[in-house]
């Protein structure tokens, strides 16, 4: 289908197997599942958001230690990144390092992240500063992004992640072309032990908070268990009576709907008789470009798109009440498409040449 899939990947401790596991899921959303329920139509498409679980790093992965080379690459192939704290007990899953802890783990993956990037720069510094040595102040955009390279570098070497330094727009520019992985969006992923989420405590959270407000001010923290969720997949059908007995319940949906959040995503329908679909976009895009999600056509020959909001179709149960109720809106290229917009495209392509 033509759903764009985006990327985020888990980053938990070493294991053995370099190939990463792959999984596309939905993004849960009770909007779509509305409009399924109201239409019924035959072909239901909601957003994707598509999970890379990468068997963690080992100190000097950046220098090739264990499969790190592999692990790197697979992260920058990636939109963002989630990092599993685990906080868990459990003699049957090893440590690499022995003992749990979580904090030294995360400063682990962080540090081979840094030392990647600064031997990424290292490797394309001199690139650039050949075309400023050339060019001089000729070329403004190859001086800006030599510049920035090299800023970027001594604040890596400082310990700072790309991510969390105040950057211009024109160094956002720059750094944009270079996609280093310390510049990935992250969020905590804290793995507890079924036990301690239940009781929703633990001796690692409070620490962990304290760290992560430290050394990541604002970032998103979701604990989770691994034990609980794989619990309620192997038992469906008691799923819903486990849950209501411990007063408890999955945290899995939070996480893929904030990790899709994290990319900077959102998404329109287009709704009928024949499918309801979720078309991702970046937030703050155009009508044209959205449209441009459906059929290359559609933002080539854009007219106009009409708009609803899904609370109208809610309120007035039909398109014909929602344009009775004036809540139906034509609007044209500059109109900055929303999250959850009902959109029908109009538009008109007069050659035959296609794109």
């Amino acid at each position: 289908d033509n759903t764009k899939v985006h990327k985020a990947v888990v980053s938990t401790q070493s294991t053995g197997t370099i190939d990463p596991n792959e999984s596309r899921v939905a993004v849960p959303d009770d909007r779509f599942d509305w409009l399924c329920d109201h239409f019924k139509p035959p072909s239901k498409v909601p957003a994707y958001l598509q999970v890379v679980d990468i068997a963690g790093l080992v100190r000097g992965a950046s220098e090739g230690e264990g499969l790190g080379n592999a692990f790197l690459s697979h992260i920058k192939a990636c939109d963002a990144i989630f990092s599993m704290m685990r906080v868990f007990e459990d003699p049957d899953v090893t440590h690499v390092d022995g003992e749990v802890d979580p904090i030294r783990d995360t400063e682990t993956i962080f540090q081979e992240l840094r030392m990647k990037d600064i031997s990424y720069l290292n490797d394309n510094i001199e690139k650039v500063h050949k075309v400023v040595a050339r060019m001089g102040d000729k070329d403004k955009a190859a001086k800006n992004e030599y510049e920035t390279m090299l800023k970027a570098r001594d604040l890596l070497k400082e310990g700072k992640d790309v991510r969390k330094c105040t950057w211009s727009n024109k160094e956002i520019e720059a750094l944009n072309k270079h996609l280093l992985l310390t510049s990935k969006p992250v969020i905590y992923l804290i793995n507890m032990s079924e036990k301690d989420y239940i009781k929703k405590k633990g001796k690692w959270l409070m620490k962990i908070k304290k760290y992560l407000d430290e050394s990541d001010p604002g970032a998103m923290m979701i604990p989770f268990s691994g034990a609980l969720e794989q619990r309620l997949l192997d038992d469906p059908d008691n799923a819903k009576t486990f849950l209501e007995e411990n007063k408890t319940q999955s945290n899995l949906s939070k996480i893929i709907v904030q990790g899709y959040k994290t990319l900077g995503l959102q998404y329109f329908f287009t709704v009928g008789a024949d499918e309801v679909r979720a078309w991702t976009i970046q937030r703050y895009t155009k009508a044209p470009q959205a449209a441009g999600k459906i059929h290359s056509d559609m933002e080539r020959g854009f007219i106009k798109a009409e708009v609803y909001k899904y609370d109208d179709i809610v309120e007035h149960k039909s398109e014909t009440a929602v344009k009775a109720a004036g809540r139906y809106r034509m609007e044209g290229k500059n109109y900055e498409v929303q999250d959850g917009d009902i959109l029908m495209i109009k538009f008109n392509v007069t050659d035959t040449k296609k794109k």
